[in-house]
């Protein structure tokens, strides 16, 4: 079989027309060494901050110190298998999540990898887990309420959608149950939750997993975790998993809620983490930037204007301390980034007021702008009843003789604490803590046995479900008091059928 020439010429033209010189140029480093979820790597000389590289088992790192003869590299993973003298490679590409609907009613890690076992997630679109907050035209006042059905909250410090409102108290005082009412609360108000646990053992979230499916909350949240058994790297990347989901909901004019529980634990993860880069220790051995680790997540929580989509972001990061002292190097940091905080008390904790929320320590910085008109008219002397009833409280208690005033502002007090206490997963609707807190603040308590008052406020609920619906419904409708002649009459109407306990 004889080979033409002309067909061999065809072939080396046809392959020469086709040629494309493409040349892969790939940076591989080598690793120095490797220990405690570092890795020091040799060689990555054009390797970026943040940059997420590969090591040669697979497991993927990110850069974090770019020092003159050697890279500081954090491992997302396990890291016993990684071996001095192994390659790593570059990737170009920075850490990212998955994002969008697909995610709603899942429990994933901090890399967005499902770990709830209900199979892979189906999204395309990802976020980068760092993205600059929106600037300052970009955004618009806080104006509408985020309703978290606790009387205590609602009333006494409301939380607006695209408000960050701290959470802090000592450990077992009760702030992941404010944030899971928060959450079972928002059910049919058009809104997504995303609860962050960080370094918080696997029973716990999952406990929290099953109180929101309990509930049928699941289907509008997303649970990130970092629990306590996983590598710091992955408690500090957490929060800003959480966020980049929620904002992708966000400029899609969407509103979102999200939980960090808790910064506390990420901040210590991000000590651990900077300790063993060898960066220099601060306060409290903190690094020098652990202040901007916070203020840029939660920066990225805001109400956006209404030419971006009008969505909104409303973060509730918790902080947890120690022996109530909120003047720690975390809380002070985090209470001045943030729009007011909700402080919860161990000592009213273990007196059986729950929510243990201390009055006169918790503030929002955005106030009346978040509560209907109706709640504003009720709430207003409530914050001062509490206030001047504490202050009384310490003369009481020496059994002196009080004059009617006193005696008057003591039972009103007392009153107050009581119909502020609220069982636990039990939100309420605006309309009826409004004519609960419309009765009291207008007197209509003042001669119920104080042992009565929380029998007296779930009957009263019931009664009016049954028999003076349109007072509810006016205010849900008109966010407004329905006349105080028609309040009085519905009240007094319901206390000559209310049987006071012997």
């Amino acid at each position: 079989m004889s080979i033409k020439a002309e067909e061999i010429s065809a072939l080396i033209k046809s392959q020469i027309e086709n040629y494309q010189a493409e040349i892969q140029v790939s940076d591989v480093g080598t690793v120095i060494s490797v220990g405690d979820g570092i890795a020091r790597v040799h060689g990555l000389d054009n390797v970026m901050a943040g940059e997420l590289v590969e090591f040669s088992n697979g497991v993927m790192g990110m850069a974090q110190n770019l020092e003159e003869n050697n890279v500081g590299i954090i491992i997302l993973g396990p890291f016993t298998d990684i071996r001095e003298g192994d390659e790593v490679r570059r990737t170009g590409r920075i850490m990212e999540v998955p994002v969008g609907e697909a995610l709603i009613g899942r429990v994933v890690n901090s890399l967005g990898q499902p770990v709830d076992g209900m199979g892979p997630i189906n999204t395309t679109k990802t976020r980068p887990i760092e993205a600059i907050a929106p600037g300052v035209m970009a955004r618009k006042s806080v104006h509408e309420p985020l309703q978290t059905g606790i009387k205590a909250i609602d009333a006494l410090v409301p939380i607006g959608r695209g408000q960050r409102e701290l959470i802090i108290g000592d450990r077992q005082t009760g702030k992941t149950s404010v944030a899971i009412d928060t959450i079972l609360n928002q059910k049919g108000q058009n809104m997504i939750c995303i609860y962050v646990a960080i370094g918080q053992k696997e029973s716990t979230v999952r406990n929290a997993v099953e109180t929101l499916r309990k509930y049928g909350a699941l289907e509008y949240s997303i649970v990130v975790t970092a629990s306590a058994s996983q590598p710091a790297p992955l408690l500090y990347l957490a929060p800003y998993a959480g966020v980049a989901m929620a904002e992708e909901f966000m400029y899609d004019g969407k509103h979102v809620l999200i939980v960090y529980d808790d910064l506390s634990k990420q901040a210590a993860a991000y000590r651990e983490l900077s300790l063993l880069l060898r960066r220099p220790p601060g306060r409290e051995a903190y690094p020098g930037d652990v202040f901007y680790l916070h203020s840029r997540l939660l920066e990225r929580a805001c109400k956006i204007n209404d030419t971006l989509g009008a969505g909104s972001i409303t973060a509730l990061p918790f902080i947890e301390t120690q022996a109530g002292d909120v003047s720690a190097y975390i809380p002070t940091n985090v209470i001045s980034i943030t729009d007011g905080q909700i402080f919860l008390q161990s000592d009213l904790f273990f007196s059986g007021v729950r929510p243990a929320i201390n009055a006169g320590l918790s503030v929002s910085r955005v106030g009346g702008s978040a509560q209907i008109k109706a709640m504003k008219k009720v709430a207003g002397t409530l914050r001062l009843d509490l206030a001047s009833y504490r202050e009384l409280e310490a003369f009481a208690a020496f059994g002196s003789d009080l004059d009617k005033a006193t005696q008057a502002k003591l039972n009103r007090g007392a009153r107050t604490v009581e119909v502020l206490k609220q069982d636990l997963h039990k939100p309420l609707t605006v309309e009826k803590q409004v004519v609960i807190l419309y009765a009291l603040t207008r007197g209509f308590l003042d001669d119920i046995p104080l042992e009565d008052v929380r029998r007296f406020e779930s009957e009263f609920h019931n009664w009016l479900d049954h028999n003076r619906k349109e007072l509810l419904d006016h205010i849900t409708k008109t966010k407004d008091l329905p006349s105080d002649e028609d309040m009085a009459s519905a009240i007094n109407d319901f206390k000559k059928s209310f049987a006071v306990s012997e």
